[in-house]
Parts: structure tokens; C-alpha cells; sequence
């Protein structure tokens, strides 16, 4: 949450004129409402089988792809995602997120809670992230625009 994900992959579909798939975003056109609705109606479990769904759907294409942060949370997400790499964590310090996330009413994981209570949602998924990631590109000192041409140079160097 707050690293930046969708805003990097739509600059990312900009330069390589491939296109953007942004998991959430799927889900909300489909579902014909907010993640904090789905949540709401389905609960998490029902939204977190939306997503593996759509993560199976969309990697099937040739695109830049944005999931949400919770995605890794499946054992069987993180194991799709290893199969259709590269995938790239956008490490982000909590504090950095926490800023970016005030205000923010989309994400219903983080509606009134303290941020005591948000790092404690994200810091268990840390490891599941490095674990899954095949590039770790480190995000605090980058606008969006440079995160998307540190990733463009780690593949290059591929």
C-alpha cells in the first residue's frame, strides 16, 4: 500500500508500449464498486478470491501488471507470480507509506486505524514479498518516474 504501484506501472506501459493491468482496478469494473465495498459485502476472503482469480487471468497477457499489496498474502499467489517473472517489490519504509496514506478512504485495511495497527498489517509481509520478488528496487528517495527507470535498468541488466 502506498509504494506507488499503479502510478509506476502506468508510467512503465508509457515507455514500453505495453499495457497496464492493474488487479484492483479489474476487480472494481467488474464488481461495479470499490475494494471497500467488495470488503464490505464479501469480506476479505471473498475479495482475496477475486484477486487470485484475476492474478491467474491476467498474467496470461503481456503487460505491466499492478496487484494489490495483500496478493502475496495466498501461498498459491505468490507461487503464480514466481512463475510469470519478472516480478518486482517496490520496498517502500512504512513510514514513507504511512505519509502517503493519510487521507487516503479507498483502502480498506487501513480505514481507522492507528498507524501502529497498519505496521502490523504490513510488516509480516515483508519476508513474503522479498521471498516472491525477483528485483527489490528501493523506493523512499524516488519519485514515481525514477522507480520506473530503476526497473527498466535492472532488466535491461538481465
Amino acid at each position: 500500500m502506498g509504494a506507488g504501484k499503479t502510478t509506476v506501472g502506468e508510467i512503465l506501459s508509457e515507455l514500453t508500449a505495453l499495457p497496464q493491468i492493474d488487479i484492483d482496478s479489474e476487480i472494481i469494473a467488474e464488481q461495479g464498486c470499490p475494494v471497500s465495498d467488495i470488503f464490505e459485502q464479501k469480506g476479505e476472503q471473498g475479495f482475496r478470491d477475486l484477486e487470485h482469480q484475476k492474478l491467474k487471468e491476467v498474467l496470461q497477457k503481456k503487460a505491466i501488471i499492478s496487484t494489490g499489496g495483500g496478493i502475496v498474502l495466498r501461498p498459491e499467489n505468490r507461487e503464480v507470480l514466481k512463475s510469470f517473472s519478472p516480478v518486482i517489490y517496490l520496498k517502500t519504509d512504512p513510514a514513507i507509506f504511512l505519509e502517503r496514506l493519510e487521507g487516503d478512504t479507498t483502502r480498506p485495511l487501513v480505514q481507522e486505524k492507528t498507524p501502529a495497527e497498519i505496521r502490523a498489517i504490513f510488516e509480516p509481509r515483508i519476508q513474503l514479498y522479498e521471498e516472491t520478488a525477483d528485483f527489490i528496487i528501493e523506493t523512499d528517495e524516488l519519485n514515481q518516474a525514477e522507480v520506473a527507470a530503476a526497473i527498466l535498468k535492472v532488466l535491461a541488466e538481465q
